[in-house]
């Protein structure tokens, strides 16, 4: 009985279920069923393998190239810039439509690639190692196209276009390049856009390879705003980066704001009107290396910089236009820019001068507000004193004066020898008081950069004794450092004249004459008076998205009283019987006061020291609104040149003609 349950339970084919009376067992109708099964499987294998052979084995090749030429690319459409237009609205600096010759890398033959790009590179007229960098520069996506020329001529566009095979990956595409109408007029302020380098692009965020941008004047200090925002368009390629088909736009760009500076547009052509008037002025004077110069003009109640000249200047179309090739290579080659006397340089804010006698005002404020002297104490002026151990000679600009004067009148007069003395003053004040002449003319933003909005300025020099240690060692001059090193009687009695080592900028001066203007405020120098939506040319509509909000005038620490005395010496400068500029200024519609200055400079070419002239006032008298400083490079006495240049100034923003703009030899 035992065995026959072990061979019950051998044949079963599943565990006995309790319910049923006999267990499961492998019938031939449950065979059958699962060898339908089985075969079912098996042939669906054999589709699934069948159909892989057939498209790996007989349509992989084309799949392949489907798969190869439905790659979509992203690229990056370039906003149109904004404007930038001046406080009334007249346009300085707009857009123009042009033709732009690109380069797609990869599409170049591998076989005569060099050749390919050599050929491109003469027609273009570019030189073959630029184009050759700009491929190494973008090798790492040699699927994006590169800009090897803007603004192509049209007969290189035509011929490019009728021999297209012969150009592998060069495309011809519309785009938009900077239009400069005014040509040279404002090109400092306004600056000029370029290629991004590499040095920028590492600096700068949300910038990529190829990107124009602003790289001076207001170009680039507010690129931020005028760049707008970039488009996007797709396009389809192959895998080697050819193009198939035409790109779709899937994002519009958005033009760059508008950027409406203080500048005024008429008063900015008067002031280099002015400059090259003083030049000429000059020049009839036997002034023959009198070649450039600088004019600021400010409103000293706010800091507003309404004329902001320098001469020589530059086309900033020369950078867009090949036609103007010439043009810029006064501007990128350091030799050929030496023969025209550097027309890239900004000289009212990069120019650096010594200020002559326009420094005495701030001399003389210093040396009351120390106790050197009061407003009204006198000092002789002579034609000459001695100074020193070796009694060495300092002379009055004219030997024609012989008298005791209050500051007011020594102003008036611009006697050196008054000056010389409180320099001297300075000089023997005790160590424990520092150096409270500097301390002072650093108060009111010498040595240091004004903060312009538009940048490249220069902090100019405020010599300091310190100053003179630290430049002149053993190891720069073995032979003369023990003597040069030294803080010498000579250094402040010319520093009290605005000679010698101290150099400063027009565009310094301009501020500090605003702040006598403006009763003893320091204000901020700025050129950006709002941005604005773009608005094309209707711009009375156009709506302010940002204001420049300047930062209110800061008090200088001025006394009242010694202020009162600059003013009154100020107009009687160009006022009084022997004021320096009264020949210019005494009959002039609008009350005028000013000083002129005559400052030596070593000039190369000319081989000795040669005048810098000059002139920096306010008017009106009463309510000052309009500060202005002029000088005249190697223009001899400052009545000679800068002051009738000045005038010219004046005359175009009071819209009044009176005065005398004829030279006048005074300091």
């Amino acid at each position: 009985m035992a065995s026959t349950d072990y061979r019950a339970r051998a044949r079963s084919f599943l565990p006995r279920d309790p319910r049923v009376a006999e267990p499961y067992r492998l019938t031939p109708r449950l065979a059958f069923r699962i060898g339908i099964l089985g075969a079912l499987a098996l042939a669906a294998f054999a589709l699934l393998v069948l159909r892989l052979w057939a498209l790996q084995v007989l349509s992989g090749d084309e799949y392949l190239r489907v798969a190869q030429n439905n790659q979509l690319r992203r690229i990056r459409v370039e906003a149109p810039r904004g404007q930038v237009i001046d406080r009334h609205g007249k346009l300085l600096v707009d857009n123009a439509k042009a033709t732009s010759v690109q380069l797609w890398p990869a599409q170049l033959p591998k076989d005569a690639r060099y050749r390919a790009v050599r050929r491109i590179a003469r027609v273009l007229g570019v030189p073959l190692a630029e184009v050759l960098r700009k491929i190494e520069r973008q090798k790492q996506d040699p699927v994006t196209p590169i800009t090897l020329k803007e603004n192509v001529p049209d007969e290189v566009v035509r011929f490019l276009l009728e021999r297209q095979m012969d150009f592998p990956g060069v495309a011809v595409r519309d785009t938009g390049i900077r239009r400069y109408p005014l040509g040279d007029l404002a090109s400092h302020v306004v600056g000029h856009v370029g290629e991004i380098t590499k040095t920028q692009l590492k600096e700068l965020e949300g910038y990529r390879l190829g990107d124009r941008i602003g790289q001076r004047g207001a170009e680039a200090a507010f690129d931020r705003f005028l760049r707008g925002r970039p488009g996007l368009q797709r396009l389809r390629i192959d895998s080697s980066g050819r193009p198939r088909g035409d790109p779709v736009t899937v994002q519009d760009p958005v033009d760059g704001d508008t950027v409406r500076l203080t500048l005024d547009l008429e008063l900015q052509r008067a002031a280099e009107d002015a400059i090259e008037y003083g030049i000429g002025l000059a020049h009839e004077n036997d002034n023959w290396y009198a070649d450039g110069g600088a004019a600021v003009a400010l409103d000293p109640r706010n800091g507003e910089v309404l004329a902001l000249a320098s001469l020589p200047t530059y086309d900033p179309g020369a950078y867009v236009n090949p036609r103007k090739r010439g043009e810029l290579a006064k501007l990128v080659n350091k030799s050929i820019a030496a023969r025209h006397n550097y027309p890239g340089l900004n000289r009212a804010v990069e120019g650096l001068y010594p200020p002559g006698s326009t420094f005495k005002p701030i001399t003389a404020l210093a040396a009351i507000q120390e106790g050197v002297i009061g407003p009204y104490d006198t000092l002789p002026c002579v034609p000459v004193l001695y100074y020193g151990r070796d009694r060495h000679p300092f002379r009055n600009w004219t030997p024609n004066v012989n008298q005791a004067m209050d500051l007011p009148t020594a102003l008036e007069h611009s006697c050196d020898t008054y000056f010389y003395e409180l320099g001297y003053k300075f000089y023997k004040l005790p160590a424990t008081r520092g150096h409270p002449f500097q301390e002072w003319a650093a108060r009111w933003g010498f040595g240091r950069p004004t903060g312009l909005d538009i940048g490249g300025e220069l902090p100019g020099l405020l010599p300091t004794p310190e100053w003179r240690v630290r430049t002149f060692t053993k190891e720069r001059f073995p032979n003369t450092w023990q003597l040069d090193s030294l803080w010498k009687p000579g250094d402040s009695i010319q520093l009290a004249i605005g000679q010698k080592d101290l150099l400063v900028t027009p565009l310094q001066m301009a501020r500090f004459y605003a702040t006598i203007a403006n009763g003893g405020r320091l204000v901020q120098p700025h050129l950006l008076r709002w941005i604005e939506e773009s608005a094309g040319r209707n711009r009375a509509t156009a709506h302010v998205r940002r204001r420049y909000i300047a930062p209110p005038p800061r008090e200088s620490g001025i006394d009242p009283g010694a202020l009162s005395a600059v003013q009154q010496g100020l107009y009687a400068a160009t006022h009084g019987t022997n004021g320096t500029s009264t020949r210019v200024f005494g009959t002039f519609e609008v009350d005028v006061a000013g000083k002129t200055g005559t400052a030596e400079k070593f000039v190369p070419a000319a081989g000795r020291h040669v005048d810098q002239s000059w002139w920096c006032g306010y008017g009106p008298v009463e309510e000052p609104t309009l500060t202005v400083c002029v000088v005249i490079e190697n223009g001899g006495f400052g009545g000679e040149a800068a002051a009738p240049a000045a005038l010219k100034i004046f005359q175009r923003y009071f819209n009044e003609q009176g005065g005398n703009p004829s030279p006048v030899p005074a300091d």
